[in-house]
C-alpha cells in the first residue's frame, strides 16, 4: 500500500512541477511592468505552496527546483536561475519554519514567504552588484511580497481544502 502512496506522490509531483512551469510561461506573457524591478506576481508559487501543504516538504522543494531550473534553460537564464533559487531557498525555509509552528495560517505563511523570496532576490542582487544601496528598493518589496502572498495563500487554502487525501 505504502508503494501506492509513493507512486501517487511522484506523479502528482509531476504533474504539479508542469502546472507550475505553465505558470511560469504565463507570468512571463502577462505584461506585468510595475515600473520597479523585482516585483512579479509570483503565481507558480501557487504550486509550491499547495504542494508543502498537500504532499510535504521534500515534495514542494522538488517541484520548486524543477520549474526554476527548467523556467531559467526556457524563459530568462542562468542569472534567472540564480536569483530564482535565493528567493525560493529563503522563502521555503521561513515557510517550513512559520508552518511549524501552527500559529500561522496558510495566508500568512505564504504572505511571509512572499517577502522572504524577495529579501533572497535583493540579497542576491546585491552581493552580485556589490552595492548595498540596492535595498532601497526593499521596503517596497516587501509591499508587493506581502499583497501577492496573501492572495496566492488565500487560493492555496481554498484549493487545499477541497483536494482529496492521498491514499
Amino acid at each position: 500500500m505504502d508503494n501506492i502512496t509513493n507512486t501517487k506522490k511522484i506523479t502528482i509531483t509531476a504533474l504539479m512541477a508542469a502546472l507550475a512551469l505553465i505558470f511560469s510561461y504565463i507570468e512571463v506573457l502577462i505584461p506585468f511592468n510595475p515600473a520597479i524591478p523585482g516585483i512579479k506576481l509570483g503565481i507558480a508559487n501557487l504550486v509550491v505552496i499547495i504542494a508543502l501543504y498537500y504532499l510535504g516538504l521534500k515534495y514542494a522543494v522538488l517541484i520548486n527546483l524543477i520549474r526554476i531550473l527548467m523556467s531559467g534553460l526556457l524563459f530568462s537564464g542562468m542569472f534567472g536561475v540564480l536569483y530564482s533559487l535565493a528567493g525560493a531557498i529563503l522563502s521555503m525555509i521561513v515557510m517550513v519554519i512559520l508552518k511549524k509552528t501552527g500559529v500561522f495560517s496558510m495566508a500568512g505563511v505564504s504572505m511571509a514567504g512572499g517577502v522572504a523570496h524577495n529579501l533572497g532576490q535583493i540579497l542576491i542582487a546585491a552581493f552580485l552588484v556589490s552595492n548595498l544601496s540596492i535595498f532601497v528598493y526593499f521596503p517596497i518589496l516587501i509591499f508587493s511580497g506581502m499583497i501577492s502572498g496573501a492572495i496566492i495563500g488565500i487560493v492555496a487554502h481554498l484549493i487545499v481544502t477541497r483536494l482529496p487525501a492521498i491514499r
